[in-house]
């Protein structure tokens, strides 16, 4: 399967699990040894924790869209940089709700088995922009670099 198929199945991904909520669908698409990483998310998950993940966000976000801003894709990975937009209407992850429209930055990292099967997912969100726009208090450069 050519690089184009590897985006699709990627944007296919995200349209199914954040999306529509369509979590065991998007989870066919997930290899055996299936990990998922995260700059908001302490330890890797598994394809059954990272859609208890998706559910328990979405349930706190029902608005939730993401945009899928950028998608290119060499050999077997794949990166994209997404946005997204929605209100936490009920807390999520140790965050408050708001009725203020957020906006996420996210870059992420696809790795896919020769298959076209989702193998791994690492992503960074911009958590400063997020709490700056929930009103909370940012960390200083010198603090996010102590362990």
């Amino acid at each position: 399967m050519s690089v184009d198929d590897r985006k699709k199945v990627v944007c296919q991904h995200i349209d199914l699990a954040w999306n529509k909520g369509r979590l065991a669908l998007a989870e066919q698409l997930h290899s055996s040894d299936f990990l998922y990483k995260s700059s908001f998310i302490g330890r890797p998950l598994d394809s059954a924790g990272f859609s208890r993940m998706v559910q328990d966000i979405r349930h706190a976000m029902p608005d939730l869209q993401v945009v899928v801003e950028e998608c290119v894709a060499e050999g077997y990975k794949v990166m994209t940089w997404s946005t997204l937009i929605g209100t936490i209407q009920k807390p999520a992850l140790g965050y408050p709700p708001s009725d203020k429209v957020l906006s996420i930055s996210a870059m992420v990292y696809w790795s896919l088995t020769p298959g076209n099967e989702i193998r791994e997912i690492c992503t960074m969100f911009d958590m400063e922009s997020f709490r700056a726009q929930l009103g909370l208090q940012t960390r200083p450069l010198a603090e996010t670099a102590l362990p």
